[in-house]
């Protein structure tokens, strides 16, 4: 049995270990951005032009523009514009919500997401996964000035402002580069556009609904229902 038990657990760790950042096996590699050598991250710079400016950041207090229609802005600190945090698996971004603003339903393909109110007061919450008992279980709650929630990795989350002042936050990631999926964006903003009468079955509503839906993002929708290509041969 002790063999046993041995083999899962180290087929567990090693599972868990392929599943995030590789692991740096230097001090550091700061992130050669002009590189034209494409890489599971970004190829180090030469070590003799490493500066020390390269490990510094500016500007993580300048509020982001939040008129849009969402009313949020999130600023990223990935490494492609913070190029020490290439190959450390951490990254971080501001989230500055308008009165009452919102960041949509989203998810990062490659990161746990730790969420820090710095001011205001946050509706925040995620879903668990089809295949969680319950399934699709909302996990949600207020937080405010100090709070903290984490979102696990791939699974889709929100914040909303429900103040009438602005509130910022601070998320930090497991990943220099974690993404992210808007799943408005996502379903209804596509290029090409998914076919109307797909998402209408998937969605159960009719296909004008969701032509309305994604004539919001800008697609061309004039042949696409009904399987018609847009030069009019069936797809």
């Amino acid at each position: 049995m002790a063999p046993h038990v041995f083999l899962l657990g180290f087929l567990a760790v090693t599972c868990y270990v392929a599943s995030a950042d590789p692991s740096p096996l230097q001090d550091f590699c700061v992130a050669d951005l002009n590189s034209p050598i494409s890489v599971n991250g970004y190829v180090c710079k030469n070590r003799n032009l490493v500066q020390v400016d390269d490990f510094f950041l500016s500007g993580v207090n300048v509020p982001g523009n939040t008129s849009n229609a969402i009313g949020s802005n999130v600023t990223h600190f990935f490494a492609a514009n913070f190029p020490a945090l290439n190959t450390l698996g951490v990254s971080m971004a501001r989230i500055d919500y308008a009165p009452y603003g919102l960041n949509p339903p989203h998810y990062h393909p490659r990161a746990s997401e730790i969420l820090t109110v710095l001011e205001g007061t946050l509706e925040v919450g995620f879903v668990t996964s089809s295949t969680y008992n319950p399934p699709n279980q909302l996990i949600s709650k207020v937080i405010r000035k100090g709070d903290a929630v984490v979102f696990p990795e791939a699974l889709t989350h929100f914040q909303q402002n429900l103040g009438n002042s602005p509130a910022v936050a601070l998320a930090t990631f497991s990943s220099q580069n974690p993404d992210v999926n808007t799943i408005a964006n996502t379903v209804f903003g596509s290029n090409p556009a998914i076919p109307s009468y797909i998402l209408a079955k998937a969605f159960q509503v009719s296909e004008s609904v969701i032509a309305d839906i994604q004539s919001q993002f800008g697609n061309d929708l004039k042949l696409l229902n009904k399987g018609e290509d847009k030069d009019g041969s069936q797809v």
